[in-house]
């Protein structure tokens, strides 16, 4: 966890009165608040906010984040009824993509590294460098021993290149030494040329070692002498139709000429041929002699299988993976965390290593998605925890909630959520509360998402809560179209009472455009119903039809949906209609028939007088 202590916000008014602070867990935040108590003695009261999943906070991560996201959900479409054998090579492909995002952030975040001159965010992006090596990785070797499942042979091809690519200094030591003006005497040469042969790439140490051959004619001899053993080494040909046992047989016939060689004293004459040649035979001390150029126990251990064991099987591993750890460490100090995660993936055991990384990581990235990518490869479905929830489900759910607190990736987690069948509904709903709705736009995204999921209570808590904000900003066309999305018929007859009120002072109505496309949604409430038929007969009696106007306003009094302090408005309305001929004897009948005017207020409106 990381501990933010750079920048400091003063509350208004917290510790004015040396009382002490207390505070409450949020989603992404925290509520702080002065209590009763007072503070002991002098001081001030702060508080440290402490984040576990800063790593969000980081723009180059969000990169991260967003792609893996892609991949996530396209793993989820892979059809569960697709036979198994046509699923692993789309199961690989879905792991190089996901490590091919983590490569593409850590090129990134190396580059950004160089490029600035802040100390403080060097030391930043180098720690997240390390933390994202890390993660590639132990995912590489994941997928060599579980999703992709090598077996015997082909097991040991597959670490070789999972040790090259984790294992880059070579390559640059090689550059450093073919661009000096003399190679061969470069103090690097012979690291250069041993690196090499325990990672396996004998063309190329082959390559190095001919200039130095091409240099001395005297020693040609033992330098072709090595040419030819490094040439003759045999390597597992998967594509080949030879089998894992011939392969056996004519690896130990070449193990055992090399063993005559060093028996004869063959390379004596030059220590560093001979040394390549210890290391050929899998001597053990001579490779520990060169911890320096192997530099982690994992180089180690696979460069003795190379030497030692080829057709190592995946369940022996772990034994070779322990001793190899016990050798090459220190015996006086503790294996690392990424030592014992590896270890743990060595010996086969999947729920240590999401166990270990969820401890040893700073957030939750790499254990939900590698561990739903190993769900998906059926290895975990029989862990099942205490509380209900299967593994994979856990993990999915706590990287999401993490991704809800953050002011754009809380619309990823959204998907995440979704396929959580047993308790991401129910996240969902919780998490989608607590959205601040800053603007109009988000709350639509928002209720989209809802309205998507059928998840009426939300749709209906959003809409209120931006109805009102809207009323209260007095606009009250967006109060109005809130109200109706929410069918909150009570605050929908609030807001037809302002938008009358509004109409009585101003002498006309705003939001034309929404009153007038009201459609169905008028019947909401009856207010509401009689502000849209209100409107429409004023509609009608701009574009002359009077008669159909005339009757509109009579059905409004007769249907009794009018407030009572709108009758004088409307019995005004219809002093304008006693002009047209057609319409005048029409409406005085209806109005004293239906017992709606009397003599008093029809004299007070002056349609008494016309008469």
């Amino acid at each position: 966890m990381n501990e933010v202590d750079k920048a400091i916000s003063l509350i208004p008014g917290v510790g004015l009165k040396q009382k002490h602070v207390g505070f409450e867990w949020g989603p992404g935040d925290i509520l702080v608040y002065e209590t009763n108590f007072k503070l002991q003695g002098p001081g001030f009261p702060f508080v440290h906010v402490v984040r576990k999943d800063e790593d969000i906070y980081s723009p180059i991560l969000r990169k991260l984040f967003n792609e893996s996201h892609h991949i996530f959900v396209g793993l989820q479409n892979i059809k569960d009824d697709m036979p198994s054998k046509n699923k692993k090579p789309q199961f690989v492909s879905v792991s190089k993509n996901y490590r091919s995002v983590i490569r593409a952030c850590m090129e990134e975040l190396q580059q950004v590294a160089v490029s600035t001159q802040d100390t403080s965010l060097v030391a930043q992006y180098s720690n997240q460098v390390s933390i994202l090596l890390a993660i590639e990785l132990i995912w590489n070797l994941c997928e060599v021993l579980f999703i992709d499942a090598a077996p015997a042979g082909i097991l040991l091809l597959h670490l070789l290149d999972w040790v090259r690519l984790h294992k880059a200094d070579v390559d640059e030591k090689v550059r450093e030494v073919l661009q000096s003006e003399s190679p061969t005497h470069h103090h690097a040469y012979w690291e250069v040329v041993i690196s090499f042969v325990l990672q396996g790439r004998m063309d190329e140490a082959r390559q190095i070692l001919m200039k130095q051959a091409n240099l001395q004619p005297a020693s040609r001899p033992i330098y072709q002498l090595m040419d030819s053993l490094l040439q003759k080494m045999p390597i597992f040909n998967p594509g080949s139709t030879q089998t894992l046992t011939e392969f056996d047989v004519k690896w130990r016939h070449w193990h055992e000429e090399c063993d005559r060689y060093l028996q004869d004293n063959s390379f004596a004459s030059n220590r560093h041929l001979e040394t390549i040649c210890k290391i050929l035979v899998g001597d053990e001390d001579t490779m520990l002699e060169h911890k320096e150029l192997l530099g982690t126990w994992y180089h180690f251990l696979v460069s003795r299988l190379l030497f030692f064991h080829p057709t190592v099987k995946p369940s022996e591993l772990h034994y070779y993976a322990q001793s190899s750890m016990d050798m090459f460490l220190d015996s006086r100090s503790a294996p690392e965390p990424l030592d014992s995660i590896l270890l743990a993936a060595f010996e086969f055991d999947l729920h240590q290593v999401i166990k270990d990384c969820s401890i040893a990581l700073n957030n939750w990235w790499f254990v939900a998605h590698l561990t739903d990518l190993l769900d998906h490869c059926k290895l975990l479905q029989s862990h099942n925890l205490h509380f209900g929830s299967n593994l994979r489900e856990f993990l999915v759910l706590e990287y999401a909630s993490g991704l809800f607190s953050h002011h754009s990736l809380w619309q990823l987690a959204v998907d995440y959520f979704d396929h959580c069948p047993e308790f991401g509904r129910v996240y969902l709903e919780l998490q989608i509360e607590r959205v601040p709705l800053e603007t109009e736009r988000k709350a639509l995204k928002v209720l989209r998402i809802c309205e998507q999921r059928q998840m009426n209570e939300q749709v209906r808590s959003i809409c209120k809560i931006m109805a009102k904000r809207a009323l209260s900003n007095n606009r009250l066309g967006s109060a109005l179209s809130w109200s109706i999305r929410a069918k909150d018929a009570a605050f929908a007859t609030l807001i037809s009472e302002r938008f009358l009120q509004d109409y009585c002072t101003r002498g006309s109505f705003s939001d034309l455009d929404l009153i007038d496309n009201l459609g169905p949604a008028m019947l909401l409430s009856d207010r509401l119903t009689f502000l849209g038929k209100y409107r429409e007969f004023h509609r009608l009696y701009g574009e002359m039809r009077f008669t159909e106007a005339a009757k509109l306003l009579l059905s409004l009094m007769t249907a009794k949906i009018a407030p009572r302090s709108f009758w004088m408005t409307l019995l005004t309305d219809a002093l304008p209609l006693l002009e047209q001929k057609e319409v005048n004897t029409y409406i005085l009948y209806m109005l004293t028939d239906l017992n709606i005017v009397t003599q008093e207020n029809l004299s007070l409106t002056g349609i008494y007088c016309q008469v």
